[in-house]
């Protein structure tokens, strides 16, 4: 349906404020919503309600408005309850953005515009009506997504299910879908795709093919071929879609508050906090001091799989885990509490990473497993998987996978040191050069490590760094001069390394 037809149904008594001129939009969902950022739960096309909660102050209106802006969506309706009409911030900020406002009578809930919208949306079979209806009302209810499942089979007499990239089932029918289908949905050209299996035809979408690279997404399976179906009923699978996107989205833990204490804790280990304040936010997160843990890293190496998907993607491959999760300089970093299983998770987590690459579109995935820790080991088993992690990156594999017992034996020696030890020494050799670094423009710490990549080359060296071969000499001398240490003395540039190791 068209904005314009919301001015027709006379019961809602809706008034348009702004926005004549971009009536003829298509509305495709209604979204009810009071955050200041609603961006990451829309995906264009949506009627937005909100009862201006959201607005504590004028400028408030811009980053609201914006949002809905870069979101794509058709409209928004705004309650009266609150200010009595639109505040002219609001409609300033709709007017620049050339977003359509609407206002709605206090004495109209917006349950009852959600419900008129959806009955208009919906030009098939009256049990379709009920269908959508209740997915929404079900979902809002806590109900969950089996229960939808369940409406849709009994309603169009056809199981469906929804499905992870790792080829988990999310929600659906009791009879599991042939595993063969996890497969077909990463590798498959175009969606939606129909598999044969057997007997029986499964036809494939991807939840959210606009705003989610494939091996990050869900998939939605039918039994059936999409090829056969009435124009209403591919209808359903959009709106269905849309269903479980905000039901996923409702599973992000990224603006929980655990979430939020497990992003600072990650933060905290890789920024050299003190091991008190590790422990202390450890606690506070809900991880236990003595529990034993397992730290992995993760990159993707082109924009085809984002830092934040990368992130959801493996709490979906650790899907029965409590992880403490963060992304930190695009690199997605897990401390796994473990029971007695160490090494089946480390070959799970092998297992499934291998199982993406169908649906990488040529990014490459590349993993770091640590050994198992205990809290006060985390800096060292976090500092282990990201080495890890930059060693299985070097090997240009579309999924590569480094563990523990792969890395070199210094790794393991600086993993198993007290964090207190590790950061005094780190400290004493590398934060003089760092520090004459920051007061004079130069590039002590870089010029050190490349010296030391090249065993000393000086021309090497210089001609990499690009400078005078005397330049380098002068830097040499200087870092010398700083540290205590000699250079051309084995044991010092041995310390030296391990000091670059540890940051």
């Amino acid at each position: 349906m068209r904005l314009r037809s919301l001015l027709a149904m006379t019961e809602l008594g809706l008034e348009l404020v702004t926005g004549e001129d971009e009536l003829d939009r298509f509305v495709r969902w209604v979204v009810t919503t009071d955050m200041l950022d609603p961006s990451r739960y829309l995906s264009g096309g949506e009627l937005v309600l909100t009862g201006l909660q959201w607005r504590l102050e004028p400028a408030d209106s811009e980053a609201f408005v914006g949002a809905l802006a870069r979101a794509k969506v058709a409209g928004l309706a705004a309650g009266d309850a609150l200010f009595g009409e639109p505040p002219a911030d609001v409609l300033e900020a709709c007017q620049r953005h050339r977003i359509p406002l609407f206002r709605v009578p206090e004495q109209i809930a917006f349950a009852t515009v959600t419900e008129h919208v959806n009955r208009k949306l919906s030009t098939g079979r009256a049990a379709d009506l009920a269908a959508i209806l209740d997915q929404h009302r079900r979902l809002v209810s806590g109900d969950g997504l089996d229960s939808v499942l369940e409406l849709v089979e009994r309603t169009l007499g056809m199981p469906c299910w929804v499905m992870s990239s790792t080829g988990r089932v999310v929600a659906g029918p009791a009879a599991q879908p042939p595993s063969v289908l996890r497969s077909a949905f990463l590798a498959a050209r175009r969606l939606p795709h129909v598999l044969a299996v057997e007997d029986t035809r499964y036809s494939l979408f991807a939840v959210d093919p606009d705003g989610t690279s494939r091996v990050a997404d869900w998939c939605l399976v039918f039994a059936g071929d999409f090829r056969d179906w009435p124009e209403e009923r591919r209808t359903l699978v959009g709106e269905l879609a849309a269903v479980v996107s905000l039901e996923r989205a409702r599973q992000d833990d990224r603006q929980s508050a655990e979430g939020r204490l497990a992003q600072e804790l990650i933060e905290l280990i890789v920024s050299d906090g003190k091991p008190a304040e590790i422990v202390s936010r450890l606690e506070l997160t809900g991880l236990a001091l003595a529990d034993r843990y397992l730290a992995v890293a993760a990159t993707a190496d082109s924009g085809a799989v984002r830092p934040r998907e990368l992130r959801s993607l493996l709490r979906e491959i650790l899907y029965d885990r409590s992880p403490a999760a963060g992304v930190v300089d695009g690199e997605a970093i897990f401390l796994i509490p473990l029971g007695d299983e160490k090494s089946s998770l480390d070959d799970r987590i092998h297992r499934a990473v291998e199982g993406l690459e169908p649906g990488l579109q040529g990014s490459r995935l590349s993993v770091g497993i640590s050994g198992a820790v205990d809290g006060e080991g985390l800096r060292g088993a976090v500092e282990e998987a990201r080495y890890a992690r930059r060693m299985a990156a070097e090997r240009l594999q579309p999924t590569s996978i480094v563990r523990h017992d792969e890395l070199a034996t210094h790794m393991l020696l600086l993993a198993s040191v007290p964090d207190e030890v590790r950061r005094m020494f780190r400290v004493r050799l590398l934060d003089p050069l760092s520090n004459y670094d920051k007061d004079n423009r130069a590039d002590l710490v870089r010029t050190l490590e490349t010296f030391l990549e090249l065993s000393g080359s000086w021309a090497r060296c210089s001609e990499i760094l690009h400078v005078h071969v005397n330049t380098l000499r002068y830097r040499i001398q200087r870092i010398e001069e700083l540290t205590g240490r000699d250079l051309s003395r084995l044991e010092d540039r041995v310390d030296f390394f391990l000091a670059l190791a540890l940051r």
